[in-house]
This record gives structure tokens, C-alpha cells and sequence, in this order.
């Protein structure tokens, strides 16, 4: 059988205050439902805007944070605590404010790192560092993609990791994580994890995600806010056959993508919107539950008649 994709779920709010509440409690029912069924809850965060936007977790009393298992979908090549740093910016908005143990954070290993990217990690690499450079990135790269393994080997026997939540921001240009357009890394299919020397954005050398783990995701949720991301939410949401890089992911059934967004970043949009429905207690089914529920049904249902 052929891996099928939903279409996107579009979540529109009226402030970012009324946003951000609902993407927390979107977040608690992902938490419940991944413990429910395996135990642990994993999930990707990306940098830019979305820490702050994850601010009222610090407030969710139901977090079970001792279950969770926290990767970055990007990364930039610099020390922990610098300024371009995603984790340094996830811990500051919320992760040093709640009682989760470091060995839970899975970040980039450091102890990797030449002596340059140490003092200036930003700095353009010359000619004859240049190999030395790549040799690096691609050192940190598989190193990450060897966490994710330790992760997710003993859960699932699939080719790629399945992630209960990865959490994606949207760039001018269209693109998430580090994969922009017209790059090479849009057609990387069989790396988990993969460097970037030439980010058209500063810094210019990171590590990302490919899409075959975003596309494996049980959700993907992008967040976006602010009448700036107007024009290209349109682009992406109403013109996916252009191909910008946020459009092109789309996880297989039963994983599905969402966007949450204040009304002044969907105020082009012609694609559907939906309206949020605020899941009360643990027992309230939300959307993937629901296309379990209906695969189990097709799937009994096929078996029957088979039967018969």
C-alpha cells in the first residue's frame, strides 16, 4: 500500500497570548498520549521565535517531564551558551525553569568541536581550514544522528525515527529547520542528520533534520505569528506545488502537520482553517488519535471481510 499524507491542519488565533496557551495545551496532549502508548514522550524543537512561544509549558502543572526526550531539529555549529545557540534559547525561554535532567536534552557534543569553532565560532572559514571545516560538521552531524539512534532503536524496528512531536518555525524565505531553497540537502533521503557549511542565513555552518525523520513524525507543528509571515504562509499553504521547503513536509499516515498562527499571519490565506478544540482532560481524543482509531477500523474491517 502507498504512504499517504493528510493535508495540513491550519489553527488560526486571535492574539499570540490565546496562540501560545492553546499550542501548550496542544503539547500536553501530545505528552499524554505518546506516555500512554510508549512510555516517554519525544520531541523536536527548533530556534528563532518558537522558544518564547513555549513559555506557558513552564505553568502546566500535567507536564510529566521526567518522560520527556528533547532533540533540536536544528542546530548551529556553537558553543551551548552562545547567542545563536537554539538550545541556549529553548533553556532560557523555559527549559532552565522546569525539573527536567540535563541527560534528557540531547545536544550537540561539543567535545567535537576545533579549537577555532571554540573562540569564534561564526568567524568565515579560510581556504586552508576549510577541509578540516567539513571534516568537523559531518563528525557532529553523525554523532547527533547516533543519539537519535540510542534513542529510538529499542522503541520502533522502522528505518527512521518516529518523533511524537517536532515543532517547526517558518523563515522569510520558506524554509524550516536549516533546509532552504534550491538547497541539496531537499533531496537528502537517507541521512537522519545532516550538515550545512553554506546557510544562506548566518551562522552560516549547522546541522538539521532531514525530511525523511520530519516526515515520520506523528506531528508536526509549525507556529508563526505577526502580519510579516503573511505573504509566505500563503505561499505555503496555498501554493504547495511550488515546493518551498516548509511545504514539503508532510508526515505519512497516521502523522500529521498543523499550524498555529495569530490571525495577522494568516490574513492572506485562502486554505481552511480550523477551529481548535481546547482537549480538556487526558481521555479527549485529538487528531491523530482519531486517524488511529479510523486505520484500526479500515484495517478490522478489511480483516473481516477477508474472514468472510
Amino acid at each position: 500500500m502507498p504512504q499517504t499524507s493528510a493535508p495540513p491542519v491550519l489553527y488560526s488565533f486571535d492574539d499570540v497570548p490565546h496562540l501560545q496557551n492553546s499550542l501548550a495545551n496542544f503539547i500536553l496532549k501530545a505528552q499524554t498520549d505518546a506516555i500512554q502508548h510508549r512510555g516517554v514522550f519525544t520531541i523536536a524543537l527548533s530556534g528563532g521565535s518558537l522558544p518564547n512561544n513555549l513559555k506557558p509549558l513552564v505553568d502546566v502543572k500535567e507536564i510529566q517531564w521526567d518522560k520527556w526526550q528533547v532533540f533540536f531539529a536544528d542546530e548551529r555549529i556553537v558553543p551551548l551558551d552562545h547567542p545563536e545557540s537554539n538550545y541556549a534559547a529553548c533553556s532560557k525561554a523555559f527549559l532552565d525553569l522546569v525539573p527536567i535532567k540535563k541527560e534528557q536534552i540531547h545536544t550537540l557534543n561539543t567535545e567535537l568541536f576545533r579549537e577555532q569553532t571554540r573562540i569564534d565560532p561564526t568567524a568565515e572559514i579560510k581556504k586552508e581550514e576549510e577541509d578540516d571545516a567539513e571534516n568537523e560538521a559531518v563528525e557532529i552531524a553523525d554523532d547527533y544522528e547516533k543519539q537519535l539512534v540510542n534513542t529510538f532503536a529499542g522503541a520502533n524496528a522502522a528505518r527512521y525515527p518516529t518523533f511524537d512531536l517536532i515543532l517547526l518555525g517558518m523563515g522569510p524565505d520558506g524554509h524550516t529547520c536549516s533546509l532552504f531553497p534550491g538547497h541539496e540537502l531537499l533531496s537528502e533521503n537517507d541521512r537522519w542528520v545532516a550538515e550545512i557549511q553554506d546557510s544562506p542565513k548566518p551562522p552560516s555552518r549547522r546541522i538539521t533534520f532531514t525530511y525523511p525523520v520530519l516526515n515520520h513524525a506523528f506531528r508536526c507543528a509549525f507556529v508563526a505569528s505577526g502580519e510579516g509571515k503573511q505573504e509566505m504562509l500563503s505561499k505555503i499553504l496555498d501554493k504547495p506545488e511550488e515546493g518551498l521547503p516548509c511545504s514539503r513536509v508532510r508526515p505519512t499516515s497516521p502523522g500529521l502537520v498543523f499550524w498555529f498562527v495569530d490571525h495577522a499571519a494568516s490574513g492572506q490565506v485562502k486554505y481552511p482553517k480550523t477551529e481548535y478544540k481546547w482537549i480538556q482532560k487526558a481521555t479527549d481524543d485529538d487528531l491523530i488519535t482519531g486517524e488511529r482509531k479510523r486505520m484500526k477500523e479500515e484495517m478490522d474491517a478489511a480483516v473481516e471481510a477477508a474472514d468472510h
